[in-house]
């Protein structure tokens, strides 16, 4: 699968908003044959930034993602929103799914 992490910095004036600034595109995005998942959370230390976790099966469901019509109208108007570019971590790994993280087992 393609695994990406990205982190967004909003500007301080529309941190609040960005859920649903960016709902749009987070729910098109979804929507994909190809996205596995695409998962924004609000960092714990900065208010203004947000932290994107995707993943797509496979580099054709990437590649449709960002040939995508909403993929474009997303990078052509959130980025008014941000006060930096984004930053990225994108790479190919095994499997489909999220493991579990066994040092941390539950017992049920």
């Amino acid at each position: 699968m393609i695994f990406i992490t990205a982190k967004f910095a909003v500007k301080p004036e529309h941190a609040d908003d960005w859920p649903q600034i960016s709902r749009a595109f987070t729910e098109a995005t979804r929507a994909e044959e190809g996205c596995l998942w695409f998962d924004w959370s609000r960092s714990l230390d900065d208010p203004t930034e947000y932290v994107l976790v995707e993943a797509f099966r496979d580099e054709a469901a990437g590649g449709a993602h960002v040939q995508s019509d909403h993929f474009t109208e997303a990078t052509s108007t959130l980025p008014a929103y941000l006060s930096a570019t984004p930053k990225i971590v994108n790479t190919t790994v095994e499997g489909t799914q999220w493991s579990e993280l066994g040092e941390m087992e539950v017992e049920q």
